[in-house]
Formats: structure tokens, C-alpha cells, sequence
């Protein structure tokens, strides 16, 4: 008996070996991909054991329910649907947005640098000289927005 043979007799459960296989390549290839092909490998799997239907028909479905798995989870397990309880953890920046700092080095002709902390950050706003109190009011990239801090 060859290995053609072997699959072709297993019917239905060839779905759940394409799943296996499929979770096994997602445990190998970073990111989220294969996931959503296996899911649908074992949806079929199922429906194909329940249901005796040809193997044309079990391809035809695995095709229509991983379009619907991987459109379900862009749309409901995507990064940016997802609520976090610190959303600007990786915008580091955006964290001092509000905070009133000291201008490290003038800020001349919209460009210095003001001290947060223990660092320094490039900044841009109106002219300040060193040692002024400006707010951070956005950020521009990796640069700081600041205007002038009112007393």
C-alpha cells in the first residue's frame, strides 16, 4: 500500500492532518497566518465526517471558510481594534504630551532640545532660550512639540 493510498483512505481525516500541519507551520513562521487555514482545515474536517460529502465539495468549503476565518479575524483580532489599558506604551513620546519641561538647548527657529527626566528629547516651537518652561502639546515623529509654559 503507497501513501497515496494511505491518504486517499483516511476520507475526511486528511482535513485534520492538513490542520496539524497547518498549526505546526504557525509554531514555525512568525506572525499570525496559518492559524485561520487550520481552523477552517478542521471545520471541514468535522462537517466532512459528519456529513459524507465529496472531496471536491470538502475542497470547495475549505476555501470559502478560510476567506471567512482570516476576513473575521482581521476585522475582530486585529492590534488595532484591540483596547489596551496603556495605549501609548510603545509611542513613548506621546506619554509626556501635557507635561511642562525645561528647554535644554534654545529652541531657534522652531528647533532645540528640552529635558524630560533624565533625557533629552529634539523639540520644535516657538523660540525659547535655555533653561525657559515650555508644555508639550503633540509630537512630531520622535520630536516633541512644545509652546510656552504659562505661569
Amino acid at each position: 500500500m503507497g501513501l497515496s493510498e494511505f491518504f486517499w483512505n483516511l476520507g475526511a481525516w486528511n482535513w485534520f492532518v492538513v490542520a496539524v500541519a497547518l498549526f505546526a507551520l504557525e509554531a514555525m513562521v512568525p506572525g499570525v497566518h496559518f492559524v485561520w487555514f487550520g481552523a477552517a482545515a478542521v471545520i471541514v474536517g468535522i462537517v466532512g465526517i459528519s456529513v459524507d460529502i465529496a472531496w471536491e465539495w470538502q475542497l470547495i468549503a475549505f476555501a470559502i471558510i478560510s476567506c471567512i476565518t482570516v476576513f473575521l479575524a482581521r476585522r475582530y483580532a486585529s492590534p488595532d481594534v484591540s483596547l489596551s489599558d496603556e495605549p501609548d506604551l510603545n509611542a513613548r513620546a506621546l506619554q509626556y504630551v501635557g507635561r511642562v519641561v525645561l528647554v535644554e538647548q534654545a529652541i531657534a527657529d522652531g528647533r532645540g532640545k528640552v529635558r524630560v527626566g533624565d533625557t533629552v528629547w529634539n523639540a520644535q516651537g516657538s523660540d525659547a532660550p535655555q533653561g525657559a518652561r515650555v508644555r508639550v502639546t503633540g509630537t512630531n515623529g520622535n520630536c516633541l512639540v512644545v509652546e510656552h509654559a504659562v505661569n
